[in-house]
């Protein structure tokens, strides 16, 4: 109904059809024919051409008024992009498991809202399947995640890598024999767990001893399952729950060894009653990535984001 609307609000601006085919580098007649185009679309005159200059017939002013609210909210709607694309306005949301809702993201996020304070950011904390779930819905922009999301319909961007590790409370007997293999938590803030002169552990050495693991479908859960079975252990779990953080906490508490990531060992406060060790297993290192859905437009604000993220990294 509207197409065509500048010609007939370049006229109406005029008040002539000459002027206003001037302006806009058509000719005359040219200009006449489209907006009796118009017209006939619309069933009724839009301008008087008896009076001179020309006039809005009663229906071009109500038409004209139209054109002007439409022009209202296309100039406003390009503000908006413009602050959008400018970073002066939007939201990002973002999703993640508590270990990386409390000790990874919050630095991340605090430079990037320093940089952009405008853009609204939102963190989402839950396991990794309510965030995948939240991901393909369209709730959130980001999933950041040590559990691998299928490829086909995610989009990873590689953050970092992060090794499991055993950690045993140091009252356990079983420690005695094991004492040529022990780290320190600041060996494991130092990295000394990765380098390959870092003798790893018999994990025989903690055969009888209680664990704590994560629940059935849990990445972690899933690594720790596979490295006792690569060295022909059964373990005697107590224990099962739903988050990292806290197994480790109970496990501090004395109940029973536990695996880790040494992402939580860095960076939460450690207990001086743990020891820890380096675990041989292809199943220890696993990459962290940010994912987004497949397909899914990347706005401004999430390629900043990530910038920021990798720079924080590093």
């Amino acid at each position: 109904m509207f197409r065509g609307k500048e010609y007939i609000y370049e006229v109406y601006k005029e008040q002539s059809f000459s002027k206003a085919a001037q302006n806009l580098y058509i000719s005359q007649p040219a200009l006449s024919a489209s907006i009796k185009k118009i017209e006939k679309r619309l069933g009724c005159c839009i301008f008087d051409r008896s009076s001179n200059p020309v006039h809005l017939t009663e229906a071009g002013t109500e038409y004209v008024k139209s054109i002007e609210k439409i022009m209202d909210i296309e100039n406003r709607f390009e503000n908006y992009l413009s602050n959008l694309n400018q970073l002066k306005t939007g939201r990002l949301s973002i999703g993640a498991s508590n270990v990386f809702a409390s000790y990874i993201l919050p630095a991340i996020i605090t430079k990037f809202t320093t940089k952009y304070p405008s853009i609204k950011v939102n963190l989402a904390e839950a396991n990794s399947t309510h965030l995948e779930d939240q991901l393909f819905s369209g709730s959130l922009d980001f999933v950041f995640d040590n559990n691998p999301q299928n490829e086909l319909i995610c989009e990873k961007h590689f953050f970092y890598r992060e090794c499991l590790i055993l950690t045993v409370p140091q009252k356990f007997p079983s420690n005695s024999l094991a004492q040529e293999y022990q780290l320190s938590i600041d060996d494991i803030r130092k990295g000394i767990h990765l380098k390959p002169a870092t003798k790893p552990v018999p994990l025989s050495l903690f055969t009888h001893d209680p664990c704590i693991f994560l629940r059935a479908g849990n990445d972690t859960r899933i690594r720790a399952d596979k490295i006792f079975q690569e060295h022909g252990i059964t373990p005697k779990i107590i224990l099962e729950l739903d988050q990292l953080a806290t197994a480790y906490n109970v496990s501090c508490s004395g109940m029973g060894i536990t695996i880790i990531s040494d992402t939580l060992a860095q960076k939460t406060n450690y207990s001086s009653d743990m020891l820890y060790y380096k675990i041989n297993s292809s199943h220890t290192f696993r990459n962290v990535f940010f994912y987004n859905k497949q397909n899914k437009y990347i706005t401004k604000a999430m390629e900043e984001f990530i910038k920021i993220a990798k720079k924080t990294d590093s």
